[in-house]
């Protein structure tokens, strides 16, 4: 018996709507990240990206669990000395409340060109409203992150 192995052309790609209101952010960034690498799909290879797209709404009012809101820290550096800068959980969600959805899924994703290939395809939206409602026509729209298949 041989190995089955996807083709670029025989890949079929969904629209998954996510609603983030109230969830915990770990466990919907895995499920994400899950829908992303195609992980969910039978034809799933390690080799090649066969992910689904995800739109991601209302990240703003995204759940976490404990101490996190003041006491979890990003971090960026520009080069320079001095430069390494940090903001917290609960201020990121403030101005940029994207950003944590993006950071939390982009980790759990593959680091190479094939991870970044993956990352494009996840669209994060602060409120309701995406401009991509005519992709997710007919799409399965959930509000639990597990609940996608």
């Amino acid at each position: 018996m041989k190995t089955y192995a996807p083709k670029l052309k025989e890949i079929e790609r969904k629209w998954h709507v996510i609603d983030a209101n109230g969830q915990t952010l770990g466990r919907m960034s895995a499920q994400i990240a899950k829908l992303l690498m195609g992980k969910h799909k039978a034809m799933f290879a390690n080799n090649i990206d066969t992910g689904d797209f995800v739109v991601v709404t209302n990240a703003a009012k995204v759940r976490v669990t404990g101490k996190k809101m003041r006491e979890k820290s990003y971090y960026r550096y520009s080069g320079y000395p001095g430069g390494i800068r940090s903001i917290t959980l609960g201020e990121m969600l403030e101005k940029h409340p994207t950003r944590a959805v993006e950071h939390a899924v982009k980790g759990m994703l593959p680091n190479s060109r094939l991870g970044r290939a993956m990352y494009k395809k996840l669209k994060v939206y602060a409120g309701d409203e995406h401009p991509h409602k005519a992709q997710v026509a007919g799409a399965k729209v959930s509000d639990k992150g597990s609940d996608v298949k």
